[in-house]
């Protein structure tokens, strides 16, 4: 039993879930890292092409978490223990050494991202729910020195720069599956086929909407879209940690630091977008074109899913898998229609302007389906003690008859 009294134990463990969840930042920059390097190795209708690639692999990335991660922590009746398979790990090495053996391709780093991105993604999770904290700082610190060094070499207009990233990323991979002392709950079949068609239909969204935009407006503004999306991701960072967190365990603890480090992210993506780094990263994609409102309102959407992770990890938490499936369906089917509807317009603003009424509908949607859960257990609670009681007293009165 530990001695230490319980306010330094919860400002260590609120220091060490901040650390994590500033590890995040490595994952964010992978796809930005990726987007600056190709706009300065490939062609522009390369980069439009890249730049849906970078869609497609973050999807692959949460296919891969879903099946290996998020299906067994939503498995109520188990440990709900995870580990990062070595089979993903060999795999990530392999597409790795593709991709640098064959030099700035654009076949081989679309083949190759989906893999490594699921990696990471994978790699991440496991280690922020089983809180391998340690593990996961010095899994952070090799692919935000990878992702720097290939930036700064694509400046420099080296041919190489796709290296020291794919090599950051193989390296934290083998950081990442290094053997840990428990084994991985098996997921329940059921649970499993749930989340996994969830994420499918929820996951598969933004990459058609990015391949309309390629189709509909051309490959400056795919770039530009992806740019915009991969920099406001850095929102959801704190989310996704917060996501994590609480489909183990409801913690209010992670939700403040979650939503302070949100708030701090905005400023910081608002400074940087003052200061003009955006514009030296991502080249002429981004400054031929006014930014400052699409990132705005990308800003804003990807806050919102503050509201809507709350709700969504209360109903995962419980097992309700069916139903959060049907309403995670029924929120895609609006997040498209709007967004598609907002590409009429040929406007990006209007584009992540349909994406965040879709968010903040999505939040009511799962707010008022988590009450309704609740109120059903309380109800089915409370008729269950009802009837407990009345048979009670019918047992006591059969035995005041037979005495009598």
């Amino acid at each position: 039993m530990s001695l230490e009294s319980p306010a330094p134990m919860r400002l260590r463990r609120a220091t060490m879930s901040a650390i994590t969840l500033l590890g995040g930042v490595s994952l964010a920059v992978i796809p930005a890292a990726t987007v600056s390097i190709a706009s300065r190795l490939f062609t522009p209708a390369e980069q439009g092409v890249i730049a849906v690639a970078v869609t497609v692999a973050t999807f692959a990335g949460q296919l891969a978490f879903a099946v290996i991660v998020e299906s067994r922590l939503s498995s109520a009746g188990t440990e709900r223990r995870v580990v990062f398979p070595l089979w993903l790990a060999a795999a990530s090495v392999v597409a790795g050494i593709a991709v640098i053996a064959t030099g700035p391709n654009v076949v081989s780093l679309c083949i190759g991202l989906p893999v490594l991105v699921a990696a990471l993604e994978v790699g991440r999770g496991v280690s922020v729910a089983e809180r391998l904290d340690r593990r996961e700082i010095w899994a952070s610190i090799l692919v935000g020195a990878g992702a720097l060094t290939g930036v700064l070499a694509g400046f420099a207009g080296q041919a190489w720069a796709l290296t020291p990233l794919v090599a950051g990323i193989v390296a934290a991979t083998v950081v990442r599956c290094l053997p840990v002392e428990h084994r991985a709950s098996r997921p329940e079949r059921r649970v499993m086929g749930w989340v996994v068609a969830d994420t499918a239909i929820t996951g598969a969204v933004y990459p058609l909407l990015n391949s309309m935009i390629l189709a509909f407006l051309g490959p400056n503004e795919a770039v530009l879209f992806a740019a915009i999306s991969t920099v406001s991701g850095l929102l959801a960072i704190p989310l996704n940690f917060m996501r994590l967190r609480l489909l183990k365990e409801h913690s209010g603890l992670d939700i403040v630091v979650s939503a302070g480090a949100v708030v701090a992210a905005i400023v910081a993506l608002l400074l940087a977008e003052w200061l003009g780094v955006f514009g030296f990263l991502f080249g002429e994609a981004w400054t031929a074109s006014a930014t400052l409102l699409p990132l705005l309102i990308a800003c804003a959407w990807r806050a919102a899913s503050l509201a809507t992770t709350i709700p969504f990890a209360s109903l995962r938490r419980r097992g309700e898998v069916r139903l959060v499936t049907g309403l995670r369906a029924l929120v895609s089917v609006i997040t498209f229609a709007l967004a598609g509807l907002a590409l009429v317009t040929g406007s990006l603003a209007a584009v992540f302007g349909g994406l965040l009424v879709a968010e903040l509908v999505s939040a009511v949607v799962y707010e008022g389906a988590r009450r309704r859960r609740v109120s059903a257990v309380r109800a089915g609670s409370a008729s269950g003690t009802d009837a407990a009681g009345a048979a009670r007293h019918a047992r006591d009165e059969q035995a005041g008859g037979d005495a009598a």
